[in-house]
């Protein structure tokens, strides 16, 4: 169809070894069944996929069809996909920085990676990052509930200070959720953690344990460290911010507009009925 103004339809089938009826015939055959459906599944996946801001790849994708109740595998998402050239921003690698050379003391790590939870205010981790604005550095501190991934708490400041930093930061996390159990607080080693300032005002909380990464090992942090990671390829490499002001706004309507509402963590259990069911769609 594309070359039809290019060459004779006699030529091409000759070249094609096609005869001229057959041609017709596929001209004047209406969409099948599979046809419209692949077209109504492929303008759903369109929405899906600008609504994720361009991040989603075929699981998300999958699994957000399945919350709609399109019963449809990964592959023929991915397909899909591809058809229309979709495809999940690509990553980029991110440098972990943190200062633990400090002489406070440190404690051991009861946490041990352990980040399945039964309930939320079980464990709540933490972590530090920095971004670059035209006015300088503009550093966030984040704390995360494992239980729903949600940013409970958050800080942002020009200044690497436990006051400006882990103090409001958990400040924000304990009105947003109040500790009734038993909680574990996990971080890295960095001095906004370890200084006197921060131990003391956790261990005013009775139910608060206090747990730490072990030396150099980002992955004791991982979930902290993957939301950090997450936020900067989908939302922050695409954004060149002059001030700190245009920074602070774009990330909290990331933080609260998209990421703790909208936004599909796939290490979170589904609350759709038949999961068995979902489970063989997503491994098909």
């Amino acid at each position: 169809m594309a070359n039809n103004s290019l060459f004779p339809i006699e030529k091409m089938c000759k070249v094609l070894k096609v005869s001229r009826s057959s041609y017709y015939c596929w001209l004047m055959r209406k969409p099948g069944k599979r046809d419209i459906e692949n077209d109504e599944l492929s303008d759903r996946i369109k929405k899906i996929y600008e609504s994720s801001k361009r991040t989603y790849g075929s699981p998300r994708v999958t699994i957000a069809l399945l919350e709609e109740g399109v019963y449809v595998s990964r592959p023929r998402v991915a397909r899909l996909m591809k058809k229309q050239n979709l495809q999940s921003i690509i990553r980029k690698k991110w440098v972990v920085t943190t200062d633990s050379r400090h002489n406070y003391p440190v404690v051991e790590n009861k946490l041990n990676r352990d980040f399945n939870v039964i309930r939320t205010g079980q464990v709540w981790v933490s972590d530090i990052t920095y971004i670059k604005t035209s006015q300088g550095w503009l550093y966030l501190t984040v704390i995360i509930d494992l239980y729903d991934r949600k940013v409970i708490g958050w800080a942002f400041s020009k200044s690497l200070k436990a006051v400006c930093t882990t103090i409001p930061a958990w400040r924000m996390a304990i009105r947003n959720r109040p500790i009734t159990q038993v909680l574990i607080f996990h971080s890295d080693r960095g001095v906004q953690y370890a200084c006197n300032e921060f131990k003391n005002i956790l261990s005013s909380f009775k139910l608060v344990e206090r747990s730490m990464s072990r030396k150099g090992n980002c992955w004791d942090n991982a979930v902290a460290e993957s939301f950090f990671k997450t936020l900067k390829v989908e939302h922050i490499y695409h954004n060149n911010y002059k001030t700190f002001k245009e920074a602070e706004l774009s990330v909290f309507e990331y933080i609260e507009a998209w990421y703790n509402v909208n936004r599909i963590h796939t290490t979170i259990k589904t609350s759709i009925k038949n999961k068995k069911e979902i489970l063989n769609q997503l491994v098909a």
